[in-house]
């Protein structure tokens, strides 16, 4: 895995980021693994890996806070949402705005 930088990480959706979390996440666990055992050859990576992870998290941040926008889109689902739940929720909230409007006239 190579050094991502903030910027690649932007133009990726969060599926793909979510995908290279959990990947960066393995491979720190097996670096950790490599180290406790001394058959580490670079620790410099242990330290990439890190930053690789903490710029994955500050990305998904942002989004999450409306800093940067998204790449999927507004609607896009998170972790636990199903593309099915996020639809029913967009069609809620669009009953529900109608039904509000129709009420004040």
């Amino acid at each position: 895995m190579a050094i991502l930088t903030a910027a690649e990480l932007r133009n990726l959706g969060r599926g793909e980021l979510l995908e290279k979390l959990d990947n960066a996440k393995e491979e720190l666990f097996n670096l950790r693994f490599q180290a406790a055992t001394g058959q580490l050859e670079s620790h410099g990576r242990l330290r990439a890996v890190r930053k690789d992870i903490a710029r994955i998290y500050t990305v998904l941040t942002e989004r999450a806070l409306g800093i940067t926008e998204d790449v999927d889109g507004p609607a896009a689902a998170t972790a636990d949402e199903t593309p099915a739940e996020v639809e029913a929720e967009a069609e809620e909230t669009a009953d529900d705005s109608s039904t509000k409007a129709g009420s004040k006239a």
